[in-house]
């Protein structure tokens, strides 16, 4: 038996080595780490459990089938746990065939999505590959459709994340787009569908992996990555923090962690973090940070769309979703970016049962022809439809202004919103006075003394929050000190609301 035993050990040590010493050594020189190292810093210590250690290619192809087949095949899959609660995974292996995805290494991430949906856990992908293993031609590619199959039938059941480690092109792409989010490694990784030597041959323009798809890219101006990290330690670390902010899986509640933090603690401060000047920009993430139990804040595409922050926080040790206007970028004026990088965030959270907070301080939509020409109203759209289907608890709180279909649009009361507060500072209205007043007493414009008097008015008459209140559209103004306490009372009220929908196959929001 000894022998036998012996066998399996040499046979697993040869798997655990992956494309081997030479090609280790590559990968750490280029500052990455290799498949397994990452798994072991994703997962619990001593939690992971390998599926499919002994898969090899079958192509005969091209001679290869004369050398000798690595196992695992460029993927390395299992499940493990992260603080406790499972995890699917799977890492690409770029010493193997640079990563490449064939028939069989495709099969071994399809069954891995199987268990996940079956198992109802999250699914983490960790990247690093080259695309389709040329030598299987139509094989790889039916292996991707699987794959991408399962990222369809697995979305807002469970939890998908994609962490790009390395190079991430041609159908490795559109797994990863599909999933829930995308993080990434600065400078050395890059998504792209086709590589800059293409590019170069079909529109003659000349550009690096980097400045075609790096992080720097992704995570500014395409919005494709939520965020990046300086380095893997880093990114697998982050990823950990993330899960645990995250329900397993859509039937289930967001898990809840032991807090330090009194959930009526009041903070005078926030009644000065308005300014008296109504033009005057403050960050919104200093009120976010106040709020959430022990200033612990996953801040979700941070780089893209700065006038709209949004992210994870918890509240009596609670998962809670936060979307917020920033004034500090753009007066947290609602723009394309905007629209949709916060329409996604509130529809994942009401996918998986996440409470929303929402902090509104909105001058209107942007104007201006670039922004008409780009689908605007489409786009504004989303974020109206996105919070008006969803079901879970919605609490909002109007710091300063709400002007306009913004108000709409920003979890108001209208749209189902659950608990909506006010600050004294609010202001609800269609639009500034200024604006106002030159429109409704434009026959008074060339007297300045009456102007003046007639913005007083207006200010006075409609720039309040009692206004929204007589109606009750506003269910109380409250002192900013207050607002983590109102707001936590606020989630308790509503931990066991149940709103459902009309019955319907899908609904169609406007992409």
């Amino acid at each position: 038996m000894k022998h036998i035993l012996d066998g399996l050990e040499q046979r697993r040590a040869s798997a655990r080595l992956g494309g081997g010493h030479k090609r280790i050594e590559a990968q750490h020189a280029r500052g990455k780490l290799t498949a397994r190292e990452r798994i072991e810093l994703l997962l619990d210590q001593g939690s992971f459990e390998e599926f499919d250690m002994f898969v090899t290619h079958r192509c005969t192809d091209f001679g290869m089938d004369q050398g000798e087949k690595t196992s695992g095949d460029g993927v390395v899959t299992g499940w493990g746990t992260v603080n406790g609660r499972a995890v699917f995974v799977f890492a690409k292996d770029f010493t193997v065939f640079g990563g490449s995805l064939s028939e069989t290494h495709a099969q071994k991430i399809i069954k891995l999505q199987d268990m996940a949906l079956k198992n109802r856990a999250p699914i983490i992908g960790i990247f690093d590959a080259g695309g389709a293993r040329i030598q299987e031609g139509v094989a790889a590619l039916g292996g991707y459709g699987e794959v991408f199959q399962r990222n369809v039938l697995a979305s807002g059941v469970i939890p998908q994340i994609s962490v790009i480690m390395g190079p991430c092109a041609g159908g490795d792409v559109y797994s990863p787009s599909m999933t829930d989010f995308i993080f990434m490694v600065r400078d050395t990784s890059y998504m792209f569908v086709t590589g800059p030597d293409v590019v170069k041959t079909v529109t003659n323009e000349t550009v690096t992996a980097e400045e075609l798809g790096g992080a720097s890219v992704h995570t500014t101006k395409s919005s494709i990555a939520d965020r990046a990290y300086d380095n893997d330690v880093e990114a697998l670390l982050q990823m950990r923090r993330l899960i645990d902010f995250l329900p397993a899986n859509n039937t289930e509640t967001p898990p809840e962690w032991p807090s330090f933090d009194e959930v009526d603690r009041l903070d005078t401060s926030l009644d000065t973090l308005v300014p008296d000047n109504p033009n005057k920009p403050y960050d919104i993430k200093e009120l976010i940070s106040k709020v959430v139990d022990e200033g612990d804040f996953f801040e979700i595409q941070e780089a893209h769309a700065k006038n709209i922050v949004v992210g994870f926080g918890r509240v009596e040790g609670r998962t809670v979703g936060f979307v917020a206007n920033q004034p500090m970028v753009l007066a947290g004026v609602l723009d394309i970016d905007a629209s949709k990088k916060a329409a996604r965030f509130v529809r994942f959270c009401d996918c998986f049962n996440i409470p929303i907070v929402t902090f509104v301080d909105v001058p209107g939509f942007l104007p201006g022809t670039a922004q008409e020409y780009g689908g605007l109203i489409k786009h504004g759209a989303k974020l109206l439809f996105a919070y008006a289907e969803a079901t879970v608890p919605k609490v909002t709180v109007i710091t300063r202004k709400a002007f306009g279909g913004a108000y709409d649009v920003m979890s108001s009361k209208h749209l189902r919103g659950d608990v909506n507060y006010a600050w004294p500072s609010a202001q609800i209205a269609v639009m500034g006075a200024k604006g106002a007043v030159e429109i409704i007493f434009r026959a008074d414009l060339g007297d300045p003394e009456k102007i003046a008097q007639r913005t007083k008015e207006y200010e006075d008459r409609f720039l309040s929050p009692f206004v929204a209140a007589e109606r009750g559209y506003i269910d109380e103004v409250i002192m900013p000190h207050s607002t983590r306490k109102r707001i936590g009372r606020a989630l308790a009220l509503l931990r066991h609301k149940e709103l459902e929908n009309p019955w319907k196959k899908h609904d169609n929001i406007p992409l």
